[in-house]
């Protein structure tokens, strides 16, 4: 049960969250707000695939 609202999670993520990585931010000019969802994409990922 815990898995699959960690995949829910991270097909939400994917959908409404920016995507950092496509606009080739630069991790040492990332606003705390930036890191922030960096990070809660991270957790959410870390956890789906366990």
């Amino acid at each position: 049960m815990k898995k699959k609202i960690f995949k829910i999670l991270s097909r939400f993520n994917k959908k409404v969250l920016p995507s950092y990585s496509k606009k080739r931010l630069d991790l040492q000019k990332a606003s705390k707000l930036q890191m922030a969802i960096i990070g809660w994409k991270f957790w959410v990922t870390k956890h789906a695939l366990d």
